[in-house]
């Protein structure tokens, strides 16, 4: 009797994606991994990306699942949500990464095949271990300033992640059980440091693998003051918050 292979379920947030959330789709089917599931997390998108996600689920080319969210309230309750729908839903693995086509698809092969020869708890598409880039078009100042919030987060933390602000990560349904993503509080881009420190507080492993980060190539940034300032804030708040991280070993 044959075994099924595990259920991989990627989470995709989106707002105001309409026209990159089919391209995404597409890459991802065409990896060709078994039982690979997309979850579209729209939070009411004003330019019909909730629609697009819909036609998707009826005539994409592979199985596509929405969550409509009647509120914007940032990434990472988006991606709180759409992780819990995934665990409720069977999944084995749930990957997370963005709409916008920063994150290489074909990264995921690798990703996934590191998660299930290893004994890593999650693994990260990481920009700065050996092999990885940033966006060639990157500004000097933008390379600065992501290259200071992983020596910020790592100094204040003690994570030992090359690249703790990473979004493109895969785990594994225990390890997101074991670490309550539904208790995850940090919002924006510091929902990735939060996760990242509750793996580590549990004494899990965390490996990266390279990656290639390129810049959007449809839609507008969302990155604003308040999620820069919760960026700022919210290491320190982990750090103080009483629990003391058990010893890990990180994988790259």
């Amino acid at each position: 009797m044959e075994s099924v292979p595990p259920k991989v379920t990627v989470v995709v947030p989106t707002y105001n994606e309409r026209d990159s959330l089919p391209k995404i789709v597409g890459l991802l089917a065409a990896l060709g991994i078994p039982n690979m599931h997309v979850l579209v997390v729209d939070d009411n998108s004003p330019d019909g990306t909730g629609e697009v996600a819909d036609k998707l689920g009826i005539d994409g080319p592979i199985p596509v699942g929405v969550l409509h969210r009647t509120v914007k309230d940032g990434l990472g309750r988006a991606y709180v949500a759409g992780m819990s729908r995934a665990l409720a839903e069977g999944a084995d693995i749930v990957i997370q990464m963005d709409a916008d086509l920063s994150h290489p698809c074909e990264a995921i092969p690798r990703m996934l095949e590191t998660l299930g020869t290893t004994d890593a708890a999650v693994v990260l598409g990481s920009r700065y271990v050996t092999g990885g880039a940033v966006a060639a078009d990157w500004p000097w100042y933008r390379k600065a300033l992501s290259a200071w919030a992983n020596f910020y987060v790592n100094a204040i933390l003690r994570l030992r992640v090359k690249d703790a602000t990473a979004g493109f990560k895969a785990w594994h349904a225990d390890t997101l059980r074991a670490i309550d993503v539904d208790g995850v509080q940090s919002n924006g881009y510091a929902f990735q440091v939060e996760m990242n420190y509750r793996t580590v507080r549990q004494g899990l492993r965390i490996a990266e693998v390279p990656i290639r980060f390129e810049e959007r190539t449809d839609g507008v940034s969302k990155m604003s003051l308040a999620v820069q300032l919760e960026s700022a804030l919210v290491p320190w708040k982990l750090r103080f918050s009483g629990d003391t991280p058990r010893p890990s070993r990180v994988r790259g």
